[in-house]
């Protein structure tokens, strides 16, 4: 990583989450009547940049929103959280919608309708990410935009940070660029299995195991497991997202991989807590309390 490099980008999604708690899905031809939840900021890049922020790194956010009210609430969000913004506006396309279903174990299922995320183009996330010391991409973003960031990121010196997600077997074309892979056991799966990811380019994979904690594989040696922090979780939608950011902004403050996933495993649990997709109640002070008391 370069002395000149710093901080953190997000090249991602940004949506507007309509939560609604309910016990169960509904049945196809079924209307349920649920509980409104309320109104959050999301998309995976959002919610990736707001936890990299919360946990202590400067961050940056390159993505695309609507002319309309739902951008102007995302954008008021990334600010508030201490987010550099550089979202541009779509003349054409609305501003991404997550339609997310909360049932009462904890769990939930979303439909996402992409809008003016669509848009981000190769040119938006070069620029965005010029100059950060950690990239961090998803795929609920075009693939060239994803592709050109890590590229020039890998050229430039920063190190990479890849999410898989939603899986998508081209992301495969992707490794050669990426330093750190997380994806979960789905997606691994989806995508070949660990052996084939190291195999293709990854330098390291991290693979989430939900409340099993996640495992750290790197070619030529063991896996390492850390295991996740005991909670009672409130709404899982945004736990993977923030453990995301919290890698991120750990690796770009200097810690090691093993600590940052502990790290990042303790920002994962304190959003599980509560509900949307991101909470206030994250912070480097809370994340240091949480690792403190395992």
């Amino acid at each position: 990583m370069s002395d000149a490099l710093a901080g953190v980008a997000v090249v991602g999604s940004a949506n507007l989450d309509l939560v609604v708690e309910v016990a169960r899905p509904p049945r196809v031809g079924e209307t349920l009547l649920g509980r409104a939840g309320g109104r959050f900021p999301g998309g995976k890049g959002l919610n990736q940049a707001v936890a990299a922020a919360r946990t202590g790194a400067s961050t940056r956010f390159v993505g695309v929103v609507g002319q309309d009210e739902a951008g102007s609430v995302l954008e008021a969000a990334l600010a508030k959280a201490g987010v550099d913004a550089a979202l541009r506006r779509s003349a054409a396309a609305p501003t991404g919608v997550a339609h997310v279903l909360a049932f009462d174990d904890g769990d939930n299922s979303i439909l996402v309708a992409a809008g003016a995320n669509t848009e981000l183009t190769p040119e938006d996330a070069v620029a965005g990410t010029a100059g950060a010391a950690v990239v961090l991409a998803q795929l609920e973003v075009p693939f060239g935009a994803v592709a050109a960031a890590l590229r020039a990121a890998r050229r430039s010196g920063a190190l990479t940070i890849l999410n898989a997600a939603p899986a998508q077997m081209r992301a495969v074309d992707l490794l050669p660029d990426v330093d750190v892979l997380v994806v979960n056991e789905t997606e691994c799966a989806e995508l070949g299995g660990i052996d084939r990811l190291l195999g293709a380019g990854a330098g390291t994979v991290v693979l989430t195991e939900g409340a099993a904690g996640v495992t750290l594989h790197r070619a030529g040696r063991a896996g390492q497991h850390v295991a996740a922090f005991r909670i009672d979780a409130v709404d899982t939608t945004g736990a993977g997202d923030a453990f995301c950011g919290a890698l991120a902004a750990s690796l770009a403050q200097g810690w090691d991989i093993a600590p940052a996933l502990v790290r990042a495993c303790a920002a994962g649990a304190i959003v599980a807590r509560h509900r949307g997709a991101t909470t206030p109640a994250l912070s480097v002070a809370a994340v240091d309390a949480l690792v403190a008391g395992r």
